[in-house]
């Protein structure tokens, strides 16, 4: 049956669902009374809602409050146990891969790192081996938690690049930093993790998922609008709104701030990411005369590096060549920043990843002054440059993000959704594979 705007009593159905599931994960505990002015719904309709969603075991009683003059109002909450997701996080430094419940309670971790396994360094990014740390790490975050296939929202995952999607492979990776040319993951790990068919895989750019993760429980939460960036080994970004399904990663490290500049990963020259990427950052201050400890990996070599240029100890004096160093780099991510800020016009820039949580603590106020000089007075006066609240591992808890989400436009039902004919086949291809 269909409503006058077209769309189906289960449609409205379905809506009615999510709009109560998602003001109690956000807002709740909350009584029924409350769910009608933040939902939008009747007091008949939140009674029908929440009675289904109890009954599907999402929604449980969480005690009770004192009304005005009358009975004690009963609250309501999502229950946390009632469904798990799977995050991974394919960084340039190691694989992480997380369980979490309902409520983004982290239950079980892996950790996999990526070290080089032969003379090139793109050969740590080798697919069967991400694959394979991949796998490794969902058999055992499902075995320390116990959870059955059963109760598995989806596994989502972030990856380095640009993420398009076929009919025959689902989604398809073209991260050229990584050397990772159309490499079809979502099949690749299909065929490899002993998961049922039926548990989707979400995979998308890591920035996208930082941005989401952010937006949802960080820094972003509020604003209308943000660019998050994410420093790691390179560069990435991520446009976000308060409408998640708005969200969009863009390649803000292939940006050129330098004409017949600097050789980057991509085989460009010029980019941010050849000036501002970790990678790049250490490899300069080794061309400059420095660097760090000999057989030390990126995160404790860039420790080294601010240390040197800032050091703890005030009797100790600056190393001139890293202090240079970064300060040329702060003026290459302001340019950058500059950039976002005429293009996108954000409330905010959060910067994350575990490159930029450690070098925003020390120089994010120069950024944001180059910042400033090179952006149009206007946005820039509009805008504020912030660190990222939810640490390093932002990533896998937005990737996470992703079946969640997916589970809450479904009003809560783990079924895939009617597809008409119109729909894209990568979304038909999709709800075939889950019916096998």
């Amino acid at each position: 049956m269909r409503v006058r705007s077209g769309r189906t009593v289960r449609d409205l159905r379905r809506e009615s669902r999510t709009a109560v599931l998602q003001r109690l994960y956000f807002d709740g505990p909350l009584s029924r009374l409350a769910l009608g002015p933040a939902t939008g719904l009747s007091s008949g309709s939140v009674s029908n809602v929440v009675a289904e969603l109890v009954a599907d075991g999402l929604v449980e009683e969480a005690g009770s409050v004192d009304s005005a003059g009358g009975r004690p109002r009963t609250l309501l909450r999502i229950r946390q146990d009632s469904a798990y997701m799977i995050g991974v996080d394919v960084g340039e430094t190691r694989v992480r891969v997380e369980l979490f419940d309902l409520a983004l309670t982290e239950l079980a971790r892996v950790e996999k790192p990526l070290a080089a396994n032969g003379p090139r360094r793109e050969d740590r990014y080798d697919v069967a081996v991400v694959v394979a740390h991949v796998r490794a790490g969902i058999e055992e975050v499902v075995r320390q938690a116990g959870v059955g296939p059963e109760k598995l929202l989806g596994v989502g995952v972030g990856v380095p690049g640009i993420v398009a999607r076929t009919p025959e492979d689902g989604a398809v990776v073209h991260g050229q930093t990584v050397r990772w040319d159309a490499v079809p993951l979502e099949r690749l790990l299909r065929e490899s993790v002993p998961l049922p068919q039926s548990v989707p895989y979400f995979i998308d750019n890591g920035a996208k998922t930082l941005g989401q993760a952010e937006m949802w429980f960080g820094a972003g939460r509020g604003a209308g609008s943000a660019v998050v960036v994410l420093f790691g080994s390179g560069v990435g970004a991520c446009v976000v709104s308060d409408d998640p399904r708005s969200a969009r990663a863009i390649e803000w490290g292939h940006l050129k701030v330098r004409v017949r500049g600097r050789r980057c990963r991509c085989g460009a020259q010029g980019c941010l990411e050849a000036y501002a990427g970790a990678e790049a950052l250490l490899e300069r201050w080794r061309e400059a005369g420095g660097g760090p400890p000999d057989g030390a990996d990126e995160e404790t070599a860039l420790t080294a590096l601010l240390a040197a240029a800032y050091p703890p100890d005030p009797g100790v004096q600056a190393d001139t060549t890293a202090l240079a160093v970064l300060e040329e780099t702060a003026e290459y991510l302001g340019a950058g920043f500059a950039d976002l800020i005429n293009l996108f016009q954000p409330e905010r820039i959060l910067v994350g990843g575990w490159a930029g949580l450690q070098l925003g603590a020390r120089f994010l106020d120069s950024v944001t002054e180059y910042a400033a000089l090179y952006a149009l007075s206007y946005p820039a006066s509009r805008v504020s440059v912030e660190l990222g609240t939810l640490g390093p591992d932002a990533v896998t808890v937005g990737a996470a993000i992703l079946p969640l989400a997916d589970f809450f436009a479904q009003g809560g039902r783990r079924e895939p959704p009617e597809i008409e004919e119109t729909a894209p086949a990568w979304k038909t291809s999709l709800r075939q594979r889950a019916a096998h």
